[in-house]
C-alpha cells in the first residue's frame, strides 16, 4: 500500500521562508486535492516530495522510504511528476514523448510492452489521434493531456500533478479529474493534484489540504475543507457553499474584498 509522510518539512530560499513545519500522512490510496491562493508554496511542496527541491528542513518518507537516502532514478521508479505547464519543446511524436515515462522503468530500451503502456495512456487521454503528431506541434490543453499520459505511463503508485487540468476546457477538466480518481482506486495509488478551481476539487477528491501563508490550514473531507469561513479567511472571498450531489459546492460573491470588509488589491501571481 503506498504511503506518503512529511516530517516538519520546511523550505527556504535565502532569507525568505516559502512554508514550514508541513506535518502530512497519506496512507494508502486516493486522490488529494492541494488547495490555496497563488504564492503560498504548493509547487515547491510538490517539488520537496520530488526531490527536486532539496528541503531546508525536515523528511519526507515515500513508502517508509527517506528521500534524502534514495536517488533521483530510485525515487522516479514509482513517483510520477506531472508540471502545470510543460516548457519542453522537443520535436519528437506524441508516443515517443510518452514513452519517455517508461525510462525509469525500461532504461533506454524500449520493448513492446512499454509501447503496448504508452498507447493504453494515450488513448485513457483521448489523445490517439495525435499519437504521430510532433509534440511541438500540440496546443496547450493537449500538451497538458500528453503529459498526463507521460506520467501514468511510469505505472507509479504515487502520482503529483500541478494544475493538472489547466489549459483545459470544462469538458476536459471533468474528463481528467473523474480520470484521476478512479485511477488512484482502481490502481491503489495515491494522486496528489494541485486545484485552483475549488468545485472541481470538491467533486472529485477524496480528501483535500489547503495552504495559506506557508502553513495547512484545514486538511480532511472536502465538506471540512470547502466552507464559507476557510474561503473568506484564505483567499479573502465571501461565498456561500451549497451541497450539490451530496458535495460543498461554492457560490461567490462578486467582489473579492481582504478580511475586514475593504475592497482588496487583486493578487498577483
Amino acid at each position: 500500500m503506498p504511503s506518503l509522510r512529511t516530517q516538519g518539512l520546511g523550505v527556504a530560499y535565502g532569507g525568505n521562508r516559502v512554508f514550514e513545519d508541513i506535518n502530512i500522512s497519506i496512507d494508502g490510496p486516493g486522490l488529494v486535492g492541494i488547495l490555496g491562493p497563488n504564492g503560498v508554496g504548493k509547487s515547491t511542496f510538490m517539488n520537496a516530495i520530488n526531490k527536486v527541491i532539496t528541503p531546508s528542513e525536515g523528511k519526507v518518507y515515500l513508502n517508509g522510504r527517506d528521500t534524502s537516502e534514495m536517488s533521483y532514478r530510485d525515487i522516479a521508479r514509482f513517483v510520477a511528476y506531472v508540471p502545470a505547464q510543460s516548457k519542453e519543446t522537443f520535436s519528437m511524436s506524441v508516443i515517443d514523448t510518452v514513452l519517455m515515462g517508461r525510462y525509469p522503468v525500461s532504461g533506454i530500451s524500449t520493448t513492446d510492452n512499454d509501447v503496448r503502456i504508452a498507447a493504453k495512456c494515450i488513448g485513457m487521454m483521448n489523445v490517439s489521434d495525435l499519437a504521430m503528431r510532433r509534440f511541438n506541434e500540440l496546443s496547450a490543453g493537449q500538451h497538458q493531456r500528453v503529459m498526463i499520459a507521460r506520467g501514468l505511463a511510469q505505472e507509479p503508485e504515487i502520482m503529483l500533478l500541478d494544475e493538472p487540468t489547466s489549459n483545459l476546457d470544462i469538458y476536459h477538466q471533468i474528463y481528467v479529474m473523474r480520470l484521476l480518481r478512479d485511477l488512484a482506486r482502481e490502481r491503489g495509488i495515491i494522486v496528489l493534484a494541485i486545484c485552483h478551481d475549488l468545485n472541481v476539487a470538491a467533486k472529485f477528491s477524496d480528501r483535500l489540504i489547503l495552504f495559506s501563508e506557508g502553513k495547512v490550514v484545514q486538511d480532511g473531507p472536502p465538506s471540512e475543507v470547502i466552507t464559507s469561513g476557510n474561503i473568506r479567511e484564505v483567499y479573502g472571498v465571501d461565498a456561500d457553499v451549497v451541497q450539490v450531489d451530496g458535495r460543498p459546492y461554492a457560490v461567490y460573491h462578486a467582489d473579492p474584498q481582504t478580511p475586514g470588509g475593504s475592497m482588496g488589491t487583486a493578487p498577483s501571481d
